[in-house]
Parts: structure tokens; sequence; C-alpha cells
């Protein structure tokens, strides 16, 4: 009979929404849990959860998180009998799991061997080949010379992929179109998967347009069982990282989707690989190709979790315990659907700039499941990821779980630091998505919509018409009698008005037009052009409201100058540039007294494992260089000295950042 090993004392060896999420479920199974922090987290949501925390060193992830020896000593020094790495951080790293071994300890994930497998992403696709899993044309040999790579990437053909061999997350990746951008595209990988994973190896894969990106959630028990649970489509990316998430994928005929489900299994087993794994495939029409392996759990299982109704950590922890599988293959339901985005904190309208800051005000919307690490009070670091929570939906149909997300973006209320919340909101009512039309390479809409004109008008009259107990509570400028005034101050958006309407009662006066109008508990109703149109108004928090408009989610609420988005990143200086981020400068493009223009990149900073360009806002001529290679910078110090343009003849230049 098999002896289970029951875990008593669980050190969770991350931060965030996943320690969060990990401690949450081990607190529910009775097991003790114990919290790492950094400087930059003492107060940190997951050090608050857990049972008991330990400092483990300086913000720098290097010196805390990913310091495998002071996590070690801190788990023999609380006689901890299991890590729970998450994702991230040292979670796919197989010398940890290695030492953890060597410790006594239980690693809740694969052997070091199947990481160490699977992490080299050119040795993994070797392996996939052998085990029969379709695999993308493309290089991945150990020959890692320039000019090799060179004349590989001229043999795969373009467009092609340039992508870190250990790399993951969507970091260390560069599409090329043709081989005279490939040397620039290479030294960037090169760059980028040293900072972020200590090796600069590189794989080339041919690029496959309008490919969509399907997973499959497979897990495996030390008993030699192994089954997946289901797939999820991830093809609604920005350079290469994931936005929104669904599971199952939609559009796929039954016979493809067990195929995929199956070669996943059978790429496991290859490995003999225990615990919860990510099978990555690119799926183009109806042929599928290997891409990677996750060795870990995944943001985005909680769409798994919603339409198997498992609990997926839970599972991790059985089966580090000995016990078997809850669940045989033929046992897996998938109901419904699942659908997640993540909440980031950046600047969408300045190309995906991570932001950073104190979250003074936080209300969650009801009605989805909230995955976070922050509440009201607490402050988005510059140190890690900039993700402050994961909003899932769960509905009977796919348009009802993207409708009950659409409501739940809408109705959150964040700030004041900025956050790509709008732009969630508008993807998950855009119709391109909405009719799965979209794939990997499908241009996001960044820019901001407009606002529609009669929104302003309703929103209005919603506002000025609330009333109290008494006429006299109303709202200022209403009037008794069958003559109207309102008047209300109206935020939508960033944008604020203070707008007045007249007309009678039943009867809006708007731009010259007249439109008969019904004011409900929780609708208007407005007749346009010859159709009466329901408009459904929903209460958000802090006294916001969302109107239905033209299919379109509008929250608004009453200008209280208080709700406006801050953005940490500085305004450029008229005689420079200053860093738009914490970050790393990587990579010095020009020099004192030279010439540049508008546009042209000044120098590469590395913020959150991304590099970013830093550029010319306009002509100009440096002055002086005030930053080095190698130096650590805060945000808002000064990078570049531009000449004065009136002593000296030449245009004032500041900056402009895009991701490199």
């Amino acid at each position: 009979m098999t002896q289970y090993q029951p875990i008593k004392r669980l050190l969770v060896a991350n931060r965030g929404e996943i320690a969060v999420r990990i401690i949450q479920t081990a607190r529910r199974l009775g097991i003790h849990t114990i919290a790492l922090y950094s400087d930059a987290d003492a107060s940190a949501m997951h050090v608050r959860q857990a049972d008991e925390a330990w400092h483990l060193g300086p913000a720098p992830a290097r010196e805390s998180y990913l310091d495998t020896g002071k996590v070690l000593r801190i788990a023999q020094q609380t006689n901890a009998d299991a890590v729970h790495p998450g994702y991230g951080f040292l979670s796919e790293n197989s010398d940890f799991a290695d030492a953890c071994a060597g410790q006594g300890l239980r690693f809740i994930g694969p052997s070091g061997a199947a990481i160490l497998a699977m992490g080299d992403k050119s040795g993994a696709k070797t392996l996939m080949e052998a085990a029969g899993v379709p695999v993308l044309p493309g290089y991945h040999g150990a020959d890692q010379r320039p000019d090799t790579l060179r004349h590989q990437a001229s043999l795969v053909g373009f467009p092609l992929l340039i992508k870190a061999a250990s790399g993951g997350g969507g970091k260390g990746m560069r599409r090329v179109e043709q081989i005279g951008e490939f040397d620039a595209a290479l030294a960037a990988v090169k760059r980028e998967a040293l900072a972020a994973f200590g090796d600069d190896n590189v794989l080339l894969e041919r690029y496959l347009p309008r490919a969509r990106h399907v997973e499959v959630q497979i897990f495996a028990d030390t008993l030699g069982h192994a089954i997946y649970l289901g797939d999820r489509d991830c093809s609604l990316q920005r350079r290469h990282q994931k936005v929104i998430e669904e599971a199952p994928a939609p559009d796929i005929a039954p016979t493809l989707r067990r195929a995929m489900g199956e070669a996943a299994v059978a790429a496991a087993r290859a490995i003999d690989y225990v615990g919860a794994g990510t099978i990555e495939f690119l799926l183009c029409r109806d042929e599928f190709f290997f891409m990677e392996m996750n060795t870990r759990l995944q943001v985005e299982h909680p769409v798994t979790e919603a339409v198997t109704g498992q609990d997926l950590v839970a599972w991790q922890l059985a089966v580090a315990e000995g016990q078997p599988l809850p669940l045989t293959q033929e046992e897996v339901v998938l109901r419904g659907h699942g659908v997640e985005a993540r909440l980031y904190a950046e600047d969408v309208e300045a190309g995906f700039l991570p932001a950073s800051g104190p979250i003074q005000w936080l209300h969650w919307p009801q009605g989805v499941r909230i995955d976070t690490g922050v509440s009201a009070g607490d402050a988005v670091s510059p140190y890690y990821d900039p993700m402050i929570a994961k909003l899932i939906a769960h509905g009977q149909s796919r348009a009802e779980a993207f409708a009950r997300l659409a409501d739940a973006l809408a109705a959150l209320s964040l700030g004041p630091l900025v956050h790509n919340g709008p732009l969630l909101l508008r993807l998950c009512q855009e119709p391109d998505v909405l009719a799965m039309r979209h794939h990997t390479q499908w241009p996001i809409p960044t820019e901001p919509l407009a606002i529609a004109d009669l929104a302003w008008p309703l929103a209005t009259l919603w506002l000025a018409s609330r009333t109290g107990p008494s006429p006299w509570q109303q709202a200022p400028g209403f009037r008794l009698g069958p003559d109207l005034s309102l008047t209300a101050a109206v935020r939508i958006g960033e944008e604020a008005r203070v707008l007045t309407l007249t007309g009678r009662t039943g009867l809006l006066t708007w731009q010259g037009q007249e439109y008969p109008y019904e004011l409900h508990a929780d609708h208007l109703r407005l007749l346009r052009s010859g159709r009466w149109l329901r408009c459904p108004v929903t209460p958000a928090a802090d006294g916001a409201w969302v109107l239905q408009l033209e299919g379109r989610r509008i929250p608004f609420a009453t200008d209280d100058h208080r709700h406006q988005h801050h953005n940490d990143h500085q305004a450029p200086g008229s005689q420079g540039a200053s860093a738009p981020m914490h970050g790393l400068v990587v990579a010095l493009l020009v020099e004192a007294g030279q010439s540049v223009s508008r546009g042209q990149p000044l120098l590469v900073m590395e913020a959150m494992k991304m590099e970013h360009q830093v550029r010319a806002e306009q002509d100009g001529v440096i002055a002086e260089l005030l930053c080095q290679v190698g130096q650590q910078i805060s945000q808002g110090a000064s990078l570049v000295r531009f000449q004065d343009a009136a002593r000296e003849g030449a245009e004032p230049a500041s900056t402009e950042q895009e991701s490199a």
C-alpha cells in the first residue's frame, strides 16, 4: 500500500498574486504557510496572509527572490517540508529543484532533469521530434556563431522568430522580416536573454502568419498516470505576451482537440514528467506545431479551473504528497467557458511602458474571480512584474463569459496608478475578438475610442436625476414643473464636462435635437431616429455607474477631481532625455557631440526583463551623456543632455519611449 507523505509546512518561494493564490489553497487544506519577502515587499499582501514571513534581502530580485542560497537556508530554519515556487523566479530553475531534493524538501513541480530537458528550447524540440510531436521548421542547433545563425536564418526563410533558447513569457524574442534586420535583432535577443535567463543561446523558428496560440494543460503523478485537462487559447497578445486567455480554445474540431491533448501527454511522458505543466502549440488551420513546454503552473491556470471545477494548486500538493491524480482522463468534464484578463500597471498609450506607484483607491467588481496580490493602500513596485491582478469570468457560453468580464472591467475602480483596464474592456467588446477573428499577430487597438456623443447627455440625465427621500434632496439645478434644467459635472474616462440639460419632463433637448426619454430604476429608454433604445445603467464602485450604449459599456461618474489616473512617467524635458521608468542601462547608442534626429534611438534600458528604447523626440545635438552601461537608473533621472537650442543653434530634444 502506498504511503502518502502529507505536507504540513509549505514555503512559498514567490510573491504577489501567485503567492497569495498558493497560500489560500494551502490554508484551506490545513497546511502551515511560510512567506518570503524583500525590502520592497515588507507589508505586501502575501506577507500579511501567510502564517509566518521571513525577510530575504534587498528589493532587486537577484538579491532576494532569485537567491537560491537564502531561500534554502530559510526553508531549513523554518522546518519546511515542501517548497512551492509558483511561476517565474525559481519555478523553472533545475538547479534549485535538485537542491531542494538534496535537502530533503519536496519541490512542488517536476524533477530538475525534466525542467532542464524542457528549459533548453532547442533540446526540447529534438525530444519532441523523437516523441512524434509536430515541431515548427527552424534551427535549434548548438553552433551559436553569428555567421552560422545568419546562414541558418536564410535557410529557414523569412519572416522568422529569433527566440531565447532558455526563454519564456514573451521575453527574449524578435520577429525578423528580412536578412538586413537580422544582426540587430539577434544582438537585442541575446542581451535580453542573458539578462533574464543567464543564457544568451537562441533558436530560430519559421514565423507562421495568422497562427493561433493554443496550449494544453497536462498533469502527471508519481504513479505513472498522465492526463490533459482541456486546452486554452492565448492568441490575444502584444509583443508575444499574453493579454487575455480563454478555455476551452474556441472553434476547434473535436478530433483536432483530442490530437493536441494526446500529443501533449506524449510530450510529458517523453521526459517522465510529474506535476502541472503546459504544452504550447501554434495552430494554423488544422495543423499544430510544438512551441515549448512550461514546466510549472501557468499564469492563466484559473480559466482551466473555471471550466473543470478543479483546484490545480491542490492537485499539485496532492501529487507532491505521492497521491494519485484525482481524475482519470475519462472523468475530465469541461463545463461552460472561462476567460481571464491580465490587469497590469502600464501606460498603453506610451507603448505599454510598465508603471509603478501607490494604489490609493481600489474597488473590485462583483461577479468574477479576482486573483491579486494588492489592496487599497499598497503599491506596485518598480522592481518586479507590474501585474496588479487577474480577473476571471465564467459563463455557460463564450459570449456570456466575455460579457461578464466586460461588465466587471467596466465596474473596476482603481487609481491613481495608470493601468490597462480600459484596453482590456475594449478588447472584451471588440467584434474581431468576439467573432474569434484574432490571432497572435492581430494588431491590438491601443488608440482611445471616441466617446459616443449621446453618452454625455444620458450620463448627465442619470446623475442629475438621482433623488433622495424628498424633492429637496435632488441634484442641484433640478426644477419642479413641466420644464426642467438639469446640471451635472460628469466624468467619462479621462474627460470631464459640466453640462446643463433643458427641455420638458420626458423630452430631452440636446444639440438642437429633441429626444423623448423614459427614466427607470436600472435603465434609460431613448427615442432616436424612430426607434426606442434601451440603455442599461448598472452601479459600479464609489458612486460610479456603467452605461450600455451602442454595444459599448461606458463607465461614468460625478467629476470629483479625484479619480484621475496617475502616470509616473514624467513629461520629457526640453533640454534632454529622462528615464521613463526604473531600470538598467544596457546600451548607449549615441555619443557627445553627435547630431540626432527626431525618433532616433539614444539608448536602451532594461526594465521588467524587457528592453525599451529611449528615443529623441526632436532634432538636436548631444551635449553630454549622464549615464553609462550597467548603471541602475531611477525613474525620472536625466539620461542625456542636449545642447541649448538658443545658444548653439540646435533644436532641443526629449524622449519618446517604445519597446525595442
